[in-house]
């Protein structure tokens, strides 16, 4: 069982100190690689699906907060206004009203729907002191977030696109989720009062879930306040579950914003809101990896990919030269040289990087490199080329493997 905490610090990809604050973790160089990675595939695979990208301050009005609902239904969780000339400002529990008056500031054709709006933005959450652990619970949260503006008959094909975008992420990843849940109300003030919202939208969901064949469970009080969801479940070393990926049908925002659209009548209609998060938040996803992989990240995600290991210090000008090409490449490379000990001691230090080049007098010579692979493989000396070309189409690939052919 692997402690995303104690690994995170162990493999420095992560800390905190009291002077910053609890819950508002710092990322170390290492495991901002993680991270910047992680958010570049997540962008990627949102402009191949025709999303387009926002950035939204991590500020509003408290009245942003109170249209939308976030105020009178989750303002425990928020933290207090700050007074700014006369007006109350409050950190963003979420990103939804932004987005929608986003789109509210220009006027659309229903030509333009779906629209697809998605950002990698700062949310703050006020966690009690006793529940914040690692990058599990934290107070200052980089969520990966869009929002679909679509018709009332887009919606389903919206909705099982965006699960079909969770379940590659999740090959990629090498995450296998616990199961699906539909997130339903329960009862109390917690949800917005508008039954047939409620009943349109669970309708909506419960098709999709249906149709997509996947096996789900229905639980009662896991909603949002605005709306029924998708949660597509994990669960950690430990057996605890949680939330990492959502699809979520709102009828309520649209109506709170007065959003709108032209119609083939040219008449205005409102729209419907369809949130959907393909890794949760990027703390979340990162403590999740962690753990999965004790560390021994898919490559196209690791910190480091290749370590050059030249066995003594006459090879260390062409290791040197190697890092370069590796760099130029976009691969993430360090050199493990003689002055930090033994080979064996340097490629048991190193044992959670994907790739292992070890380069001596022979393999200098004739530009070749000695590929030890993270599962104990070990290849036949190659050409420095080839085995970049290789590596680099693998990655290129987001890949799990790490030396199957790319293309297979």
């Amino acid at each position: 069982m692997h402690d995303h905490r104690k690994l995170g610090r162990e493999l420095s990809l992560f800390d905190t100190d009291p002077l910053i604050g609890a819950g508002l973790p710092y990322w170390l160089p290492d495991g901002a690689a993680v991270r910047h990675t992680l958010e570049e595939y997540i962008r990627a695979a949102e402009r191949w699906a025709g999303y387009q990208h926002v950035y939204s301050p991590v500020l509003g009005k408290r009245e942003l907060y109170e249209i939308s609902g976030h105020w009178a239904h989750y303002s425990d969780d928020m933290f207090p206004p700050m007074d700014l000339g006369g007006e109350q400002v409050v950190l963003r529990p979420s990103l939804c009203p932004h987005h929608a008056v986003i789109y509210r500031s220009r006027s659309h054709s229903y030509r333009e729907l779906p629209l697809r709006m998605a950002e990698l933005g700062g949310m703050y959450r006020s966690e009690l002191s006793g529940v914040l652990g690692g990058l599990t619970r934290v107070r200052a949260i980089e969520l990966n977030d869009a929002h679909i503006f679509c018709t009332l008959d887009q919606v389903a094909e919206e909705a099982q696109a965006a699960l079909e975008m969770i379940r590659q992420a999740y090959e990629a990843l090498g995450i296998t989720p616990t199961r699906y849940r539909l997130s339903l109300p329960g009862p109390g003030a917690k949800y917005v009062a508008a039954p047939e919202k409620w009943q349109r939208s669970t309708a909506l969901l419960t098709d999709v879930l249906d149709r997509s064949g996947l096996p789900y469970e229905a639980a009662q009080g896991e909603a949002a306040f605005y709306g029924p969801k998708i949660d597509v479940q994990v669960t950690d070393g430990a057996g605890r579950e949680s939330t990492l990926s959502t699809v979520q049908v709102d009828f309520h925002q649209p109506e709170q914003f007065d959003l709108h659209y032209i119609g083939a009548d040219g008449a205005k209609h409102r729209p419907v809101m369809v949130h959907r998060s393909i890794i949760g938040s990027v703390e979340r996803a990162v403590a999740h990896l962690i753990e999965q992989h004790g560390g021994a990240f898919p490559a196209w995600l690791a910190p480091t990919q290749l370590v050059i290991l030249p066995i003594s210090d006459t090879e260390l000008p062409n290791a040197a030269a190697l890092a370069q090409r590796c760099t130029r490449l976009g691969l993430r490379a360090q050199i493990a040289g003689p002055d930090r000990g033994s080979l064996g001691a340097r490629i048991r230090e190193t044992r959670l990087v994907p790739y292992q080049a070890v380069i001596g007098a022979k393999e200098a010579a004739d530009d070749h490199v000695a590929l030890r692979l993270r599962d104990g493989s070990r290849l036949d000396p190659q050409p420095v080329s080839d085995v970049l070309t290789h590596i680099s189409a693998l990655i290129g690939a987001h890949s799990t493997d790490l030396w199957a052919d790319p293309t297979s």
